[in-house]
C-alpha cells in the first residue's frame, strides 16, 4: 500500500522568513475542530435570534434589531478564535520546523531540523475520527517539547518530519537504507 503525502496546502510562509535555499515542503494550520465549541454557541445565538424574532416582533423594525443582536453576539463569540486560528499555522521546509502565531502581536519558534532529537505524535478517539493529532517535537535545548497541536494528517507530517530529521543528522530515510544484516555467531566461532 503507498503511503500518503502530507497534505499540499495553498499556505505559503512569508519569503522573508526563509532562508537562502530553503523552501517550505507542508505548512499547515491547526484542526478546524478548535472551533466547533465556538460554531456551536453561535448557532444557538442564531436559533434564539430566530425564536424571539418570530414569536416578539411582530413588525420589521424590532427583527432587524434582533438580527442586528444576533449579529453581533456571533461575531463576538466567533471573531477572535477565527483570527487566531488562521494566523495560527506551521511550516516545515527543508531546514526548519517554524511555528507562527498572533494576530496583532506575532510570535513564532524556529526549530533547525538539525537540533531535533525525538519527533512522536498522540491522538485521542475525537483525533482519530477526525484525522488529526498533537505532534511533540524535542530539540536539543532544555525547552520543553513543542507541542504542535491538531495538526490535520498527523501520520503523514509525522512521516515527512521524521524524514527531514533523519536526513539533517546525515542519515538515509528511505527503507532498508540503514538495515545491516546481524547473524548469530556461537561463542568461541568468528
Amino acid at each position: 500500500m503507498a503511503k500518503s503525502q502530507p497534505p499540499h496546502t495553498h499556505l505559503h510562509p512569508s519569503p522573508q522568513l526563509l532562508l537562502d535555499g530553503e523552501h517550505a515542503i507542508v505548512s499547515v494550520r491547526t484542526h478546524i475542530k478548535i472551533l466547533f465549541g465556538r460554531l456551536a454557541i453561535s448557532l444557538l445565538f442564531v436559533a434564539v435570534g430566530v425564536l424571539v424574532g418570530a414569536t416578539l416582533a411582530s413588525t420589521a423594525t424590532p427583527r432587524l434589531v434582533i438580527a442586528g443582536v444576533t449579529l453581533v453576539a456571533v461575531a463576538i463569540v466567533l471573531a477572535k478564535p477565527l483570527l487566531q486560528w488562521f494566523f495560527w499555522t506551521y511550516t516545515l521546509t527543508n531546514v526548519r520546523l517554524i511555528e507562527q502565531r498572533g494576530v496583532i502581536k506575532r510570535s513564532g519558534r524556529v526549530i533547525p531540523l538539525s537540533r531535533i532529537n525525538d519527533v512522536a505524535f498522540e491522538k485521542d478517539l475525537n483525533d482519530r475520527i477526525l484525522g488529526c493529532g498533537t505532534l511533540i517535537v524535542h530539540d536539543a535545548s532544555e525547552q520543553k517539547g513543542l507541542r504542535l497541536v491538531d495538526i490535520p494528517h498527523i501520520e503523514s507530517f509525522h512521516r515527512t518530519i521524521s524524514s527531514l530529521v533523519l536526513k539533517a543528522h546525515g542519515q538515509d530515510p528511505s527503507p532498508g537504507a540503514q538495515r545491516t544484516e546481524t547473524k548469530n555467531v556461537p561463542d568461541g566461532d568468528v
